[in-house]
Parts: C-alpha cells; sequence; structure tokens
C-alpha cells in the first residue's frame, strides 16, 4: 500500500518518522511533497526509498492512504489539487483540527478520516485520536488503527469532542512541559539545585507519573491520595495547588475552544465562499 503525505512540516514529518521506526511503514511505500520542496527532499535523504513528489497532485496519485498535514488554512487549495486524482477507495486523512469531516465530504468523493497526532507519537507513544467519516469501512478503520497502534494508542472520540480531547493529548505535552519547567525553575531559584539535575528529576518523576496512570492502575486522585499523608508535605503542596490552579484550567479550555471555533469558521468561509 502506498501511503501519501502532503505537508512534511512538524507534524507531518513526525509521522513519517515515527512510521518508519517503527517498523510500521517501509521507506519505500511512502511518497512525500512539501510546499517548500527541500523539507521533503530531506526526509528522503534521512530515509533511503522514500519517494519525494513534485505536487499535491504527484503525492495523491496512486496513494490508497493520504494524509494531509497542512495549516487549516491551506487545506482548500490542496483539496482542489487533489479532488480529480483521488478515488472512492481512496482513504484520506486529515490531521488538523478545526476542518470538520463533512466539509471534507462535500468536497471530496473518497473516505474521510481525522486523526489527531501529538508529539509524543515521536518516541512511539500517547494517544491518536480518531474520528471517522459515514464512508470509513468497519475495515478501514481498523486497517489505519492498525498502522496508528505502531506509534500510539489509537482512541476514537466524537468530533465534537475534538478540541477538548486534543487539548489533553496534543496541546498536553507543552501544557505539562511548562509545569514541569516551572518546578525546576523555582526548586533551582529557592535551593541551588543544578538545573540539569532538577530536570533530570523531573523528567524521570514525569515518565513513572505516566507509567502508573497507564499501566499501574492508579487514578491521578487515587494516585494523589496514595502519596499524601494528611498534614504531609505533600499534602501541604497540594492544598497550595488546589488554591492557586484550579481557575488556570478552566481559563485554558475556555480559550482554546473559543480559539478554535474561530478557526472552524475561518476554514468553513475559505471552503465555501463564493
Amino acid at each position: 500500500m502506498q501511503i501519501g503525505f502532503i505537508g512534511t512540516g512538524s507534524m507531518g514529518s513526525i509521522l513519517v518518522e515515527a512510521f518508519i521506526q517503527s517498523g510500521a511503514v517501509s521507506p519505500e511505500h511512502l511518497v512525500v511533497t512539501n510546499r517548500t520542496a527541500r523539507k521533503a527532499e530531506q526526509l528522503a535523504e534521512s530515509y533511503p526509498g522514500l519517494q519525494t513528489a513534485r505536487s499535491n497532485k504527484e503525492a495523491a496519485s496512486g496513494s490508497q492512504l493520504l494524509f494531509l498535514c497542512v495549516k487549516p488554512m491551506e487545506f482548500k487549495a490542496v483539496i482542489d489539487d487533489i479532488r480529480d486524482v483521488v478515488t472512492p477507495d481512496t482513504v484520506v486523512v486529515s490531521i488538523t483540527s478545526p476542518v470538520q469531516i463533512r466539509h471534507l465530504e462535500k468536497l471530496l468523493p473518497c473516505k474521510i478520516a481525522k486523526v489527531i497526532p501529538s508529539i509524543t507519537n515521536y518516541v512511539l507513544s500517547g494517544a491518536t485520536l480518531c474520528i471517522y467519516g459515514e464512508r470509513m469501512t468497519d475495515e478501514d478503520q481498523a486497517r489505519l488503527e492498525l498502522l496508528l497502534s505502531h506509534i500510539s494508542a489509537p482512541i476514537r472520540i466524537r468530533e465534537e469532542h475534538t478540541r477538548v480531547s486534543s487539548d489533553i493529548t496534543s496541546c498536553g505535552p507543552a501544557f505539562l512541559a511548562f509545569f514541569v519547567q516551572k518546578f525546576v525553575d523555582a526548586a533551582v531559584a529557592a535551593t541551588g539545585i543544578s538545573e540539569t539535575e532538577a530536570t533530570q528529576l523531573a523528567a524521570e518523576m514525569t515518565l513513572g507519573t505516566g507509567r502508573l496512570l497507564t499501566t499501574g492502575g492508579f487514578t491521578p486522585a487515587s494516585l494523589q491520595q496514595r502519596v499524601s499523608v494528611p498534614g504531609g508535605i505533600t499534602a501541604e503542596g497540594l492544598r497550595i495547588m488546589q488554591k492557586e490552579l484550579c481557575g488556570v484550567f478552566d481559563d485554558l479550555i475556555r480559550t482554546t475552544h473559543a480559539k478554535y471555533d474561530e478557526d472552524v469558521e475561518k476554514v468553513k468561509a475559505r471552503f465555501f465562499s463564493p
């Protein structure tokens, strides 16, 4: 099966490299193109056998599975390029959350899926969010999820939950890294511990906590309860965070959703403007 990629920016290149490094796909079965051709060429240089295409249409031609990894406002131009070469059996996968499946189904004659990846997929971990259009069969969905399972845990969601799910899985690594960085900064400023040492400790803690919450059988609430003792140091730290941080997350969700709704309307206008 030939797999095409239109767009090899940050997330497109992460997916290409993760698929190859995990052994899910051999480079010979991949064809990539990018608006800046040099980016696609660099991937081909790193992975002998990977093919580059000179245009979106060329990348789409002959690809049974086609990932669209471009910015929301670039989608219409890409769709115009590929509309005449995709077939009813082609599976087109958008990785761009504001682009709605129903809009793609109106504009393209093929099967449509939306997959929201994460930077964690680069280390063959984390989740990928999966949303499917009406033309996707059970077999199509299973085949795509099998591919994604090499680099992540595929999780099916409803499209109306795209934003909040993406906040957790895709934006979450940046949000968590910000928390870790501030924790490290405070430790360094207060005690003189080196930034390198504090960062190593925090990184190992983050990794271990993730394992406790996935394979260790803990929930966030039960983990807090297990670690903290009433009147102890952890309990005091949790009390401060409860007081200072809770409203931040409410604001975060409201802000990301407002931006998402704005982007959805912009994309819709671009797709269907006269």
